[in-house]
């Protein structure tokens, strides 16, 4: 047996920017085979190029996660290329806002399906590729808000993250059977491109109800995955790792010396 082959197939959806991509760079770093799965194939290819450049074993399929013929054939991509396919990062998703007096049933239904059914989609169409690793692994990113918190404006969002719950927990025993095991990261405010543009003053709040005093990195996600995908984790199946510095503990900011 290779060394190659005792290196875990990874593949990330959502993978080009944000959470999903510092969950691939965790993985590139640990030197997985990496699969970078994005909606729009531009920007996910130029990320793996720019890893191959530096010596990391990846490649890109652009894919859409609400399409099961299209997430099919990016699970045969992975597998025609490097043999197998051991972890599934079901990350992809969607988080415009919109109050519920303002929301559309178009928007309702956007974010469910792409983050609800989407994870769906993802996790059944990898399960050949996984029913033949010795070590399957599926992690879905959800997040604090639906399942444990709220914010104005992601109505749709909260549902569709605590409707991964619901999914995993049912998913972990239909799949324990064949020795795989899925969980969730719930991530809290975590800093990425998109928190960029909202200026220093309102990260400097943000941070401020987080008894860490900071918001979290990608790096801080990709590190709770990679665990759930490690030997270490291999008896850990329908379960939640909260990831947010503490934010959710306070009552008030009165409970932060505020």
């Amino acid at each position: 047996m290779t060394a190659e082959s005792n290196t875990p197939v990874v593949m990330v959806t959502g993978a080009s920017k944000g959470i999903g991509k510092g969950i691939a760079s965790v993985f590139a770093e640990a030197g997985a085979r990496l699969v970078l799965v994005a909606r729009t194939e531009e920007p996910v290819q130029a990320l793996a190029k720019e890893w191959q450049a530096q010596g990391k074993t990846v490649m890109a399929v652009a894919a859409d996660v609400t399409d099961g013929e299209s997430m099919r054939a990016a699970v045969d991509a992975a597998v025609s290329a490097y043999g197998s396919l051991d972890v599934l990062c079901a990350n992809a998703g969607i988080f415009p806002s919109a109050s519920l007096e303002e929301m559309r049933e178009e928007d309702w239904d956007a974010v469910i399906t792409t983050n609800l059914k989407g994870s769906f989609i993802s996790v059944q169409s990898a399960l050949p590729a996984l029913k033949k690793s010795r070590n399957g692994r599926i992690v879905v990113t959800s997040s604090i808000t639906g399942p444990l918190t709220g914010f104005p404006g992601w109505a749709h969002y909260g549902a569709s993250k605590a409707g991964q719950l619901g999914f995993i927990r049912t998913a972990a025993i239909e799949l324990a059977r064949y020795g795989i095991t899925i969980n969730a990261v719930m991530p809290g405010n975590i800093y990425t491109e998109g928190l960029a543009d909202l200026g220093e003053d309102y990260l400097a709040t943000m941070a401020a109800s987080i008894p860490l005093k900071r918001l979290g990195s990608v790096e801080d996600i990709g590190n709770a995955a990679r665990f759930f995908a490690s030997p270490e984790a291999a008896y850990i199946t329908g379960q939640t790792l909260v990831v947010d510095g503490g934010q959710t503990l306070p009552e008030s900011l009165e409970a932060l010396g505020q």
